[in-house]
């Protein structure tokens, strides 16, 4: 007998002070609770009127020092001939957390009683399990209420045809249409979980472009650069290469074209985020260099304080904007400029040194 609970991560249940714990009534465990719930539904069967009274109060205190633990049990299956059972609890939230985070969901089970002769079924009794992981662990607010709602019933059908075959459809069938029950169930999960670490990567990016936004401005406010000419387009393209990155990530987001990684963590989606306007204010720096140096000469600067300005706020946003293109033209630049690729081989044959040259004996 095996039993499957998945709590809210870092819930307070989580995190509560072992010493503190031992000081409390042990709390009943589910696969327990099922088998008395299990006693007493037979019970109810007999003419015995103790039995059911010892039976009854027996199930209902195990189910009060469980509700006391996880929460009020709001969705539950019992198994109808053998000791198994699927519940889905709702611990309430702290009166300080209530205001704006939903009461902690979490899904349980325990059905190898039921499953034992059915290793298709168990199968998929196990993948509501890991998904019921993975929502809890990586969705929050309703997205993560619809995804256990969904998996608690995909669970409860398994089960409810683990109970009883007589006159039930085939194996196959039922296990074949819950699974792909399960697979839409999957496909929401990872929807939901793109769209809020899309939600997380946006904030991480939008700090980071606010940051370089006033480092320009307080830059071409009081800090000098000597030598650079002209100093407010130096600036200029750090702003609008960052903006630029922004908007090709907002627009990507929008044709439903960005993928992020959901199950790393929120602070490497946000170190994530934070580092596309960065690298979009680097290459604006960079285009920025390579035109006032002279180093490249494909593009005329327009004569004038204001449209030079103007020029190169263009030039920088469409380096964070479009990457590939900046990273193209720099590469080009190296390439015109007579520069070597690194890993090209050298000239005259481009394998090893001969031994007998003077730089190999050196």
């Amino acid at each position: 007998m095996a039993e499957s609970a998945t709590p809210e991560v870092g819930s307070r249940s989580s995190r509560r002070p072992r010493a503190k714990a031992t000081l409390r009534a042990r709390a009943t465990p589910f696969p327990e609770l099922a088998h008395l719930h299990h006693l007493w539904r037979h019970a109810l069967d007999k003419d015995d009127p103790d039995d059911l009274e010892k039976r009854e109060k027996a199930y209902q205190e195990a189910r009060k020092s469980f509700e006391d633990e996880h929460g009020p049990i709001v969705s539950e299956y019992w198994c109808w001939f053998v000791p198994s059972a699927v519940a889905l609890t709702e611990k309430p939230r702290r009166k300080v957390d209530s205001w704006f985070r939903r009461p902690a969901l979490a899904f349980h089970r325990a059905s190898d009683w039921a499953t034992r002769d059915l290793p298709d079924v168990a199968t998929e009794m196990h993948r509501c399990d890991e998904l019921a992981i993975r929502a809890a662990t990586v969705l929050s607010g309703v997205r993560r209420v619809i995804c256990l709602r969904l998996v608690m019933s995909s669970a409860a059908h398994l089960l409810s045809f683990a109970d009883a075959l007589a006159g039930r459809e085939p194996t196959k069938d039922v296990v074949a249409d819950e699974k792909r029950t399960l697979d839409d169930t999957e496909d929401y999960l990872e929807t939901a979980a793109n769209g809020q670490a899309q939600i997380v990567y946006f904030f991480g990016m939008a700090g980071a472009a606010a940051a370089l936004g006033l480092l320009a401005l307080f830059g071409s406010l009081w800090i000098p650069l000597p030598g650079v000419d002209p100093p407010d387009g130096f600036w200029a393209s750090i702003a609008a290469g960052a903006l630029g990155a922004v908007v090709s990530v907002i627009q990507r987001i929008n044709s439903g074209h960005f993928a992020c990684t959901y199950d790393v963590g929120r602070p490497y989606v946000v170190f994530l985020g934070a580092m596309r306007p960065v690298l979009g204010a680097a290459f604006g720096l960079m285009l920025y260099f390579a035109i006032t140096s002279g180093l490249l000469e494909i593009f005329a600067v327009p004569p004038g304080e204001t449209k030079e300005l103007f020029f190169f706020i263009v030039i920088a946003f469409l380096a964070g904007f479009n990457e590939r293109w900046a990273q193209d033209t720099l590469t080009a630049l190296g390439q015109g400029s007579g520069m070597t690729d690194p890993a090209a081989p050298p000239p005259g044959g481009g394998g090893r040194s001969s031994p007998s040259t003077p730089e190999a004996k050196e």
